[in-house]
């Protein structure tokens, strides 16, 4: 059995995790929670570096980990978020996984973060080769597996999808996350207010919804969550167009929801109508693996591990805009054999 040890601090969510190649043995985190506004860098690195210990400890007091005699000895490497993410925050959590990799004398394994989320969607709903909608909070873009590597098909030209929700939801003065926020506003609308949509291609626009939302409620007077409403209908129509024509395009019949704003049900819903409508299957993993967490990070570690690929210390420098379609997917290669 292998073990490996995850780290994950890209943002505002901190998480450590224990993971076989059969389940999750133990996960904890530690949210940063700001005062006031959205993530504040700076700030969440400190949270991060304050709390990484006794995160990585509660770890091997959980249940399993105890009763199986689990520790910092027992497992075979360190995986940690090397990008994308927020400089500080990925620093922070780097600096520890390096240490601890020293220290134990195992290897480092530096993982990308949105492969991450892909990789435990895969796993957890176990599914083969889909079409990947990928939605956070700085990312938007939908992808598919071609020839050793993660193919970006479609993506935002400006701001993610979760950063525009956040955004409106900072201007209406509600606390972050606000994309729940939204969310529960929206339901309450009934009706649509117009707002910009924008498809230029297969890549989408979201920065002129955040703007034509504030207008509709300070110049046209409408409804708050009328307008919550419209946008959510509207930015989630654009990512499951775009989604819909990738799997028109390749051909395939599966497809995966990824990301924190996956968990959002009106996403869900909408995709859900279009995979039956083409008769596809669609997937979508608990909602505790769509938020970031260390699991998703160890069980990429798992698989980069096994086939030999591991990240010396002089290149485990932090990438903040590491992209998807950088990586070689060896795994998978080694699936369709």
């Amino acid at each position: 059995m292998t073990l490996i040890l995850g780290l994950e601090g890209t943002a505002w969510n901190l998480s450590a995790a224990l993971v076989s190649e059969a389940k999750t043995i133990c996960e904890a985190e530690s949210t940063y929670k700001p005062l006031h506004g959205g993530i504040h860098p700076r700030e969440a690195a400190q949270h991060h570096a304050s709390e990484i210990k006794n995160v990585v400890s509660r770890v091997f007091r959980g249940a399993e980990a105890e009763e199986r005699g689990f520790s910092l000895d027992s497992i075979d490497a360190i995986a940690f978020s090397q990008g994308p993410g927020m400089g500080p925050c990925l620093r922070t959590v780097a600096t520890a996984a390096r240490a601890l990799a020293i220290s134990l004398k195992i290897p480092l394994v530096g993982v990308n973060h949105c492969i991450a989320h892909i990789e435990i969607g895969r796993w957890r709903c176990e599914t083969k080769d889909p079409v990947v909608l990928y939605v956070s909070g700085a990312n938007s873009q939908v992808l598919a597996y071609r020839a050793g590597k993660y193919r970006i098909l479609g993506e935002t030209l400006d701001i993610g999808v979760g950063n525009a929700l956040d955004k409106f939801a900072r201007y209406l003065g509600l606390s972050h996350p606000g994309g729940p926020k939204i969310e529960e506003l929206a339901y309450k609308g009934t009706e649509y207010v117009y707002m910009p949509y924008v498809i230029k291609g297969m890549d989408l626009s979201f920065s002129g919804l955040t703007t034509a939302a504030k207008d509709a409620i300070n110049v046209h007077r409408h409804k708050t969550e009328d307008v919550c409403y419209s946008f959510q209908e509207t930015a989630f129509a654009m990512l499951t167009e775009v989604t819909e024509r990738a799997m028109a395009h390749l051909g395939k019949d599966e497809m995966l929801l990824a990301g924190g704003v996956g968990a959002n049900r009106r996403l869900q819903q909408m995709l859900q109508t279009m995979c039956h409508d083409r008769e596809a299957k669609f997937y979508v993993p608990e909602t505790k693996y769509l938020k970031d967490n260390g699991t998703m990070i160890a069980y990429l570690g798992l698989l980069h591990y096994k086939t030999g690929d591991t990240t010396p210390i002089d290149k485990s420098a932090v990438k903040p805009n590491y992209r998807p379609d950088e990586v070689e997917v060896t795994w998978r290669e080694q699936e369709q054999k």
